[in-house]
């Protein structure tokens, strides 16, 4: 019995604007806002930041201004901070030919900072709300200890993002040289995961592991995208149908991968049936949810270049994945230039979706 379309989520419709992250939203949090709550504001601010004090002049001001190339100072009396002078002020002042007056006459009394521990995004949420240029930065005794600009900001993140890319790219670059530092007649990298019925929570964390796995051993992106598609069609299937869970597995070899799912029931009555386009079994609750919509095999199907499915009522479901991996992908070497003959090699790492 085939069902009609769900209708689209309001994630789909106008994305989590305006809206409370979901888990679905939380798994595609970039790294630029992941590094938002990670970088502190002492990492991307300037410190020793040039200061003034309130009966400097204004013309000794633009001069250092001038001289030291910024645009602002935070202006300290008796080593606290209580006024910021930016261009502006002296801009103002110069339009009234009033540069021999002090800074304390024209200087931003009302100060907008933040602390030095607290993370960049109350920055950017200071900035937003205040409209200012610069944050003067102070520490856990209320002291100057910098001075913060969107520019340090965006900087910031350029570097970790950075420092990121080269953590990434050695990650991968030993990952991908796996297979040539093992010697064996065949060498099979597997990871397994622990399924739970029901768990859909975790809906989906072992087949972005098994993705995230798959580019670090070296895998084209798209041979990774067809996986992770495969293997969370897969995922989702065992949580939704099995009674008490399942195994998900990747299997990778220099010239084929090969996912696969087991559980022990309920089984399907008719394989041929469950392989019709929209044929669900899946309960109301769940497709309330937004899952069931019965195009996980056809979705699968579409990814893999060969697909098995055995399944026996009470006894359980096997379904096999595999896709061929293209020559020189996850070996770094051509078809044709075996490793040298030893023993069998076995590399397994289990894990569950806790």
């Amino acid at each position: 019995m085939s069902h009609p379309p769900r209708p689209p989520t309001d994630q789909e419709l106008y994305g989590r604007s305006g809206r409370p992250v979901t888990d679905k939203d939380a798994q595609e949090i970039n790294r630029v806002e992941e590094l938002s709550y990670d970088l502190k504001i002492r990492e991307v601010m300037s410190k020793n930041p040039v200061t003034a004090s309130p009966e400097t002049s204004l013309a000794e001001v633009l001069e250092l201004m001038r001289i030291r190339q910024v645009s602002g100072v935070p202006v300290l009396e008796n080593e606290q901070l209580v006024g910021i002078l930016s261009i502006e002020d002296v801009v103002r002042a110069m339009n009234r030919n009033d540069l021999t007056e002090s800074v304390r006459q024209y200087m931003t009394r009302d100060v907008v900072s933040v602390a030095s521990y607290e993370s960049i995004v109350k920055a950017m949420q200071k900035f937003a709300e205040s409209g200012v240029g610069r944050l003067p930065v102070v520490d856990e005794h209320n002291q100057l200890v910098g001075i913060i600009t969107k520019g340090d900001i965006t900087r910031g993140i350029l570097i970790a993002l950075q420092k990121d890319y080269k953590a990434e790219e050695l990650r991968r670059y030993r990952a991908s040289h796996l297979f040539e530092d093992i010697i064996s007649d065949r060498t099979t990298l597997v990871l397994r995961y622990a399924i739970k019925q029901q768990d859909f929570t975790r809906g989906g964390n072992a087949s972005s592991h098994i993705k995230r796995a798959l580019l670090r051993l070296g895998a084209d992106p798209q041979t990774a995208r067809r996986c992770g598609i495969a293997a969370y069609e897969a995922e989702m299937n065992l949580i939704i149908h099995t009674t008490s869970g399942g195994i998900l597995k990747l299997e990778v070899e220099p010239y084929r991968i090969t996912i696969s799912a087991t559980d022990d029931g309920p089984g399907i009555a008719d394989v041929e049936q469950v392989l019709q386009p929209g044929y669900s079994t899946a309960t109301e609750k769940v497709r309330e949810m937004g899952f069931g919509a019965g195009m996980g095999l056809i979705n699968i199907q579409r990814c893999v270049d060969k697909m098995e499915l055995e399944s026996s009522l009470e006894k359980g479901t096997k379904l096999i994945m595999r896709i061929h991996v293209p020559e020189e992908t996850l070996t770094g070497r051509a078809k044709g230039q075996p490793n040298e003959p030893s023993s069998d090699h076995r590399t397994t790492q289990s894990e569950t979706t806790d």
